[in-house]
């Protein structure tokens, strides 16, 4: 199913923990031009190709802002752009959380989409914009691939 909407804004990546890691900060600025430059556009497009979310659940998740609070970073253990995708609580019902939210189907719909999401984004930067050397790590390890 496609989800024919035009890409909100690519979110904003902060720092959400205070570091000296320099790597790091370059790395984060990296992925923010990278979003600002095309990468969150191509990557929507691609998934809105493809994804289960339907149009209410969409402007549900857009009212909530959740496309705003998606975070993206380096992962340099397993070689890879890794992301904290945000979600609906499972409190949903009780804080009264949207009020066109009225089911599971729907707050299931959305969770999985915005997962799914992030997963997109993370391999556009990865393999379109993001030029990143493999640390002394090695590449991948033994790390389950959650596509």
């Amino acid at each position: 199913m496609t989800l024919e909407v035009e890409p909100p804004s690519p979110p904003r990546i902060v720092d959400t923990e205070p570091t000296s890691n320099d790597d790091d900060q370059y790395l984060r600025g990296q992925i923010q031009l990278s979003l600002e430059d095309g990468a969150w556009e191509e990557a929507f497009s691609e998934w809105a190709a493809d994804t289960e979310m339907d149009a209410q659940e969409f402007a549900i998740a857009t009212d909530l802002g959740l496309f705003e609070q998606f975070d993206f970073f380096w992962d340099d253990f397993a070689t890879r752009v890794g992301y904290n995708a945000p979600g609906i609580p499972e409190d949903w019902k009780e804080r009264e959380y949207h009020r066109e939210l009225s089911t599971w189907k729907q707050v299931s719909s959305i969770n999985a989409g915005l997962a799914e999401l992030g997963q997109v984004v993370c391999d556009v930067l990865k393999e379109r914009y993001l030029d990143v050397e493999v640390s002394d790590f090695g590449e991948g390890l033994d790390l389950p691939d959650f596509e």
